[in-house]
């Protein structure tokens, strides 16, 4: 199972009641945030979860409202005796943004690890986490992510038996190891079944709606997704601005098959983002507007 908050969901400027942008996952006793605004540690222990299991921190990009709550929250890290390595990932200039940020948050505990982003897409296996970084189309070079938490085959007793499987190798057969036994090799096909589905969750922000997000969020249980504008009056402000309004999130929504969207990263003029949801839920049904501290258990789909 895969927990998931979004912590901020206020774009350029947090305001009272609204933290600016910032995901965090759980899997277990993993955890993972996208983009950390200033407010991010706040929402955490807002929400009651702790910032010290955070081993995996992944950046969109480096506009202030996405990253300035860093410093903190590695110094929170830090005094809540973490000592194992965090893992950041982002755009290429990573090290080099992180490290002036660090200033002051000197002396931690705990190793960084960098991971700059290149290419247009990027597979990344981190923490347990498989990411997909991709590139999107905002005023700087921003990236959007793809978490998947992949699922085992079944075990089947019957398919074990007709391959002459002894008891004793079974558990560690469906853990995936490979095993010899009096001169014989056993592999995990012998007993369980082909991979079944897994959990996907999209996260992009500040982008206008390209093929890229569309491709990457193909099927996706959850994708949570920049709505700057509601008003559709402000199309040309979102095309010049480089971000979306509510139903062209939408509209990315059903054209990746998506089975949720949750929209976020909102301007601050947006006050109520419920009242311009009825358009956007004639373009995709399960649509609903993002708020701070909104949740979900994303579990495995029923075989």
């Amino acid at each position: 199972m895969l927990d998931v908050c979004l912590l901020g969901t206020s774009g350029m400027m947090p305001l009272p009641g609204r933290w600016l942008t910032s995901l965090m996952t759980r899997l277990e006793g993993s955890s993972l945030l996208i983009d950390c605004g200033e407010g991010t540690q706040i929402a955490i222990r807002e929400k009651g979860w702790s910032v010290n299991p955070i081993d995996t921190i992944c950046f969109t990009h480096y506009h202030g409202d996405h990253i300035s709550g860093l410093p903190g929250l590695l110094l929170s890290m830090g005094n809540s005796d973490r000592k194992e390595p965090v893992t950041l990932i982002g755009p290429k200039g990573l090290e080099k943004v992180v490290n002036s940020l660090r200033i002051i948050a000197p002396g931690l505990p705990f190793p960084l690890r960098f991971i700059e982003l290149n290419q247009q897409e990027e597979e990344l296996e981190v923490n347990g986490y498989h990411i997909r970084a991709f590139r999107v189309q905002h005023n700087v070079i921003c990236y959007g992510y793809t978490i998947y938490v992949p699922r085992g085959g079944k075990f089947f007793v019957e398919k074990a038996q007709q391959n002459n499987v002894p008891i004793r190798l079974w558990n560690r057969l469906q853990k995936g190891e490979t095993l010899e036994h009096e001169g014989k090799v056993y592999t995990p096909d012998m007993v369980i079944g082909p991979p079944r589905q897994g959990i996907k969750l999209t996260y992009c922000t500040d982008t206008r709606p390209v093929q890229s997000l569309v491709d990457n969020a193909d099927a996706a249980d959850l994708l949570i997704c920049e709505g700057m504008y509601g008003e559709q009056e402000k199309q040309s402000k979102a095309e010049e601005k480089k971000h979306m309004t509510f139903c062209e999130a939408a509209k990315v929504a059903r054209s990746a098959n998506a089975k949720e969207l949750w929209l976020t990263h909102y301007s601050p003029s947006l006050i109520r983002p419920e009242d311009y949801m009825k358009p956007v839920r004639k373009i995709f049904s399960n649509a609903f507007p993002g708020k701070d501290g909104k949740s979900i258990c994303l579990d495995y789909p029923e075989d």
